[in-house]
């Protein structure tokens, strides 16, 4: 093959690779940030959900918006405007922004490969990220894989440290549906500075309070305990 050939046969297959290419739609986002909040008809993201870098959100005028920051901690209060979530705080423009830091185990999430090549277009939930926490609220917000069956619904929690402190809830349909359990509705706080054996189903996982953890309904970053 003449090296004039062999150019014009790359040229011919080049446009055909782009279109594939394009075809596969952008790179897929790692998660970066939790949604804490929202009161909006168009964002498209709800309670719980995992927003990534490089993701645009749109807030109408007076929509609110509270997002944290898995690895900086950062807490931010987001009103109106164009969200553009980064690695560790967000870029929003022609709105308002509150911004603060929570104490949370910011830099020990591990995602599944799974996880991270998920889909630019649109928020998820993590459902099995490698952690071992250690949580920064007496009453953690639990997340556990959706729709168990019924017979695998009871959340168990059993102080390890002292093996004198164990609860047993049962986790409702609506609960199971979302696939998270928020003890401080029940205003269970555990003991600060314990270690606990969290298990729910086929699942199992250990962690600790820390030991200046604050009780009820802290940021659910501080909190949040994922089974794998």
């Amino acid at each position: 093959m003449t090296l004039r050939t062999l150019v014009a046969a790359t040229v011919a297959v080049l446009p055909a690779f782009a279109m594939s290419a394009s075809a596969r739609g952008p790179a897929p986002l790692l998660p970066t940030a939790l949604v804490e909040n929202v009161k909006s008809a168009g964002a498209n993201i709800e309670f719980m959900d995992y927003v990534g870098s490089g993701q645009v959100i749109k807030l109408a005028p007076g929509d609110v918006l509270v997002l944290s920051y898995l690895r900086s901690c950062e807490y931010e209060t987001i009103t109106g405007g164009t969200v553009v979530v980064g690695m560790e705080r967000s870029d929003v423009r022609d709105g308002e922004i509150v911004r603060g830091k929570v104490p949370c185990d910011g830099g020990r999430i591990r995602l599944t490969s799974n996880q991270a090549s998920a889909s630019a277009a649109s928020a998820f939930r993590l459902q099995s990220a490698d952690v071992e926490p250690t949580l920064f609220g007496q009453a953690p917000v639990v997340q556990f894989p959706k729709n168990l069956a019924r017979d695998a619904r009871t959340l168990r929690i059993e102080r390890t440290d002292q093996p004198s402190e164990r609860h047993e809830i049962r986790v409702d349909d609506m609960n199971a549906e979302a696939g998270f359990y928020d003890l401080a509705l029940i205003k269970l706080d555990l003991t600060r500075g314990a270690v606990y054996q969290a298990s729910i189903g086929a699942h199992k996982m250990t962690f600790a309070i820390d030991p200046e953890a604050v009780p009820g309904r802290a940021p659910v970053v501080s909190r949040l305990l994922r089974f794998p």
